[in-house]
């Protein structure tokens, strides 16, 4: 299976990681058969090989001097829209950051054009199905391709594949969940007596702030995931300018510590809901009691709850997540393309 890679940040590298040099150590990935023949990047130059690129040295370039070396026998000058319409590929696997300004561009583009040509798309970056959600699922459907986002919400943790396989029959009602691990990393260290700005600084080290920090702590990459649920789960067609939005800007460790000393604690809750025909989306800091399923979750980690017409409803949990957990998402996905190649989603 041949991959066009757009974007080569920390997932894309991690996911070249343990294409190559980490392969050994996760047995279950040795019937993946990829291929990764292009790779662009915005500002760092494009790699490409009909027969493969070497994964291996792209990550050593990268973290040596910032870009691809142009001595590489590999590289190569084009944009990703050059690539996208003219490379050969199978696959698209889309990693550039989340844009919330540009309404999900130029990402959208470029996924509509793979899936144009025939070509699935695994994407990481919540704006394509954020924004254009029906506009790719159809386009996907039309064109006999696919497209996969499992990593856009709660990294490779199976939400999307679980009411895919697991809750046929069943009508999403609603959901609610914890799902922007930057803000639960900062209100968890401003529960320990850290400010918000050391918080987020921690998170940065950490690796799992968005490349706009304004994203996570507006509450906009929430607004975002509430999208993408609401419209992969419930049919919905919102867009993260629909969901009515609240961040943790302007949060003091004087209000963290006054809430816990109240038996209660804060956490960033998305939430979507049926109106009649509608659906409605929500992000807001909520207060929650101790005993509340969402106030166990510390550090990273994030919590979902699917509320069904069928069944009591589903947590799904997930603790301390890394870039490994969303580099498994997109491997997952290009997992399910090798095994079912021409069985789309179901919208």
């Amino acid at each position: 299976m041949r991959v066009l890679l757009l974007g080569f940040g920390n997932v894309g590298r991690t996911v070249a990681s343990l294409l190559t040099v980490e392969r050994p150590r996760f047995p279950g990935l040795n019937s993946l058969d990829v291929q990764v023949t292009g790779l662009v990047t915005r500002t760092k130059g494009a790699l490409a090989n009909p027969r493969g690129i070497n994964l291996t040295r792209a990550v050593t370039e990268i973290r040596s001097t910032g870009s691809f070396d142009r001595a590489n026998p590999e590289f190569l000058r084009v944009t990703a829209t050059e690539a996208l319409a003219n490379l050969e590929y199978d696959v698209l696997v889309e990693l550039t950051p989340l844009s919330i300004e540009g309404k999900g561009e130029p990402a959208t583009t470029y996924v509509k054009t793979a899936l144009s040509r025939g070509r699935s798309v695994v994407t990481a970056n919540k704006g394509p199905a954020a924004f254009a959600f029906r506009e790719l699922r159809d386009c996907a459907a039309k064109n006999r391709a696919r497209f996969l986002y499992e990593s856009t919400v709660m990294d490779g943790a199976p939400v999307f594949s679980l009411a895919e396989s697991s809750l046929k029959g069943c009508v999403v009602k609603g959901f609610s969940g914890i799902l922007n691990s930057t803000t639960t990393y900062i209100l968890t260290r401003m529960e320990d007596g850290a400010d918000l700005e050391g918080a987020l600084e921690q998170a940065r080290r950490e690796g799992f702030v968005e490349a706009d920090a304004a994203h996570d702590l507006d509450g906009w990459d929430a607004a975002a995931k509430v999208s993408v649920l609401a419209n992969a789960l419930m049919n919905a067609s919102l867009t993260p300018p629909d969901i009515v939005r609240q961040g943790i800007s302007g949060l003091t460790p004087a209000k963290v510590k006054k809430t816990r000393a109240e038996g209660k604690i804060l956490r960033l809750v998305g939430r979507g809901w049926r109106e009649g025909s509608r659906v409605r989306g929500r992000v807001e800091l909520a207060t929650l009691p101790l005993n509340h399923p969402f106030a166990g979750v510390q550090g990273s980690g994030s919590i979902l709850r699917i509320e069904t017409d069928l069944m009591c409803p589903i947590l799904i949990t997930q603790e301390r997540p890394t870039l490994y957990d969303t580099a498994y998402g997109v491997l997952n996905d290009l997992l399910l393309l090798s095994s079912h190649p021409t069985e789309g989603r179901p919208g």
